[in-house]
């Protein structure tokens, strides 16, 4: 398919679809999902930064599909002596809509458990010698082997759980370790740097888990853990009002995420255990997902952590929602901020209480201000086209029948992969229908695809978005000798010292 019919294809809709108040979209988001919200600032182990989707490329694997929900962001590598453990309190949650009604039919939940010993060392002469605890997470080096844990004084476990139906009251089932039965996995510790870990890249692959999905016929694949940053921002220039050339080269400016890493949750599903009754018009089966994190409601700090063993804080009560992703980001530039911690906090479900923000969005109004005479704004309301190919998905290709316009990544994962080296990061933009917006790898340069988008890409007629055409970038793309060409395909993180 060559570009000009992938545009037409997706501007389509805009002739024959007009949708108002059904829901809200992310077709100009400008960024990830770094800190986005109020509220999320206050517990960044919870705060999702990315969410990928994609038919697996790993020769072999093509049958499955890649689930990446990233977590905890701008990580510096040399964060220690905590480094980055994700919440213990906290659920993880990655949703998957598979008849298109803009519910949760099936959910992987991750929960996280903190493995302590109190590693000590003697101290003293020989008349006065104690064993007194060491302040540092570990005492010696680590790995490779998942299990060699003797010198780690804290570390984290996890255990994967499959919900069918409503993910808080639906019939839940532990996902098991193929290899032994078991339902812990083990998280391999952060890579403090080369001293510790003689080779980090061999030592975080045994943590890459073989795993059995009840109802599931095919073995899936599991692995939480430190990855570097895959995401590709101008993120300074771009939140001081922009302080960039939309229009300038594509490569031409730092990716100012290009030093961290993140935290992923990632997994690998065989395809005919995510597909449901949603398909496009082609008859072609279709999913969407995204995914939140879940904080306990109560929690009450403890004054005196070291006397009791009950640590810094007591949590109780019901599970609420504080973070949320789909497509990359909403909640960033799209949702008012009077609304952010409520987009945070919402379910696809009930998105129409957000439609202004995507019918009439201020994000084009604003380029248009600051770049008067470069950028002229859609005059178009509603913005159609935003709604259809963002919320329901672009027509012919990842759009089931019936669909019920909602904010989340949408996939067919029967369209052929394109391999690494081929592929375009503009996605279906650039004539490559494997990419964004049919779900996201992590190859995909969504910010530029989105402020063509924004800019009035999908409208055919000039008058009415003069910069249809217009090249709009942030001025960064995303580095592929920074990626994987296999599972979980984010690369090595980042040390926190050279080896």
């Amino acid at each position: 398919m060559n570009r000009l019919y992938a545009r037409s294809l997706l501007a389509k809709s805009i002739l024959t679809t007009i949708v108002i108040g059904a829901g809200f979209g992310s077709a100009i988001s400008l960024a990830s999902s770094h800190r986005e919200a109020p509220f999320i600032t206050e517990v960044p182990k919870v705060d999702g930064t990315d969410f990928y989707m994609f038919r697996s490329y790993e020769l072999g694997r093509e049958d499955t599909v890649t689930l990446i929900a990233n977590y905890l962001p701008l990580q510096d590598a040399y964060g220690g002596p905590n480094y980055f453990d994700l919440d213990g309190n906290a659920i993880y949650e990655i949703h998957i809509d598979n008849t298109g009604n803009a519910e949760e039919d099936i959910t992987f939940r991750f929960t996280l458990t903190d493995v302590k010993q109190d590693l000590q060392l003697e101290v003293g002469d020989a008349g006065d010698t104690q064993m007194v605890s060491v302040p540092l997470k570990n005492i010696g080096g680590i790995g490779p082997a998942a299990d060699q844990t003797d010198n780690v004084q804290a570390r984290q476990t996890y255990a994967l759980t499959v919900i069918r139906g409503d993910r808080r009251t639906g019939t839940a089932e532990p996902v098991m370790n193929a290899f032994d039965q078991s339902e812990t996995f083990n998280k391999p510790v952060d890579n403090i740097g080369g001293k510790s870990f003689g080779d980090y890249e061999a030592y975080a692959n045994d943590h890459i888990y073989d795993a059995v999905i009840p109802g599931c016929n095919g073995n899936a694949r599991v692995f939480v853990g430190q990855r570097q940053e895959a995401f590709a921002v101008n993120l300074g220039e771009i939140f001081d009002l922009v302080n960039t050339n939309p229009l300038g080269p594509r490569n031409a400016e730092a990716n100012d995420l290009a030093d961290k890493n993140v935290t992923s949750l990632a997994l690998e599903v065989p395809t005919a255990c995510l597909t449901g009754m949603a398909a496009n018009s082609n008859g072609q089966r279709v999913i969407g997902a995204w995914t939140t994190a879940s904080l306990r409601q109560a929690r009450v700090l403890n004054p005196q952590p070291a006397n009791n063993g009950k640590g810094a804080s007591i949590q109780g009560g019901a599970y609420s929602q504080v973070s949320r992703l789909g497509m990359p980001l909403v909640n960033e530039v799209v949702i008012g901020l009077k609304d952010k911690d409520a987009f945070n906090a919402s379910e696809p479900k009930d998105d129409g209480q957000f439609a202004t923000y995507v019918t009439h969005p201020t994000l084009p109004e604003l380029l248009e201000i600051l770049f008067a005479g470069t950028a002229v704004a859609p005059n178009q309301f509603p913005r159609a086209d935003l709604v259809t190919a963002f919320l329901q998905g672009v027509p012919g290709v990842n759009q089931p029948e019936g669909v019920v316009a909602s904010e989340m990544l949408r996939l067919n994962p029967e369209i052929d992969v394109t391999q690494p080296g081929m592929q375009n990061d503009l996605g279906v933009l650039g004539a490559d229908n494997a990419g964004f917006p049919n779900g996201r790898r992590p190859i995909d340069d969504v910010v530029d695809v989105s402020l063509r988008v924004a800019m009035g890409a999908l409208i055919a007629d000039p008058t009415i978005a003069p910069n249809n055409t217009a090249p709009f970038t942030d001025g960064v793309q995303v580095d592929p000798a920074g990626l994987q060409s296999s599972f979980p395909y984010l690369g090595t993180p980042l040390p926190g010292s050279p080896n």
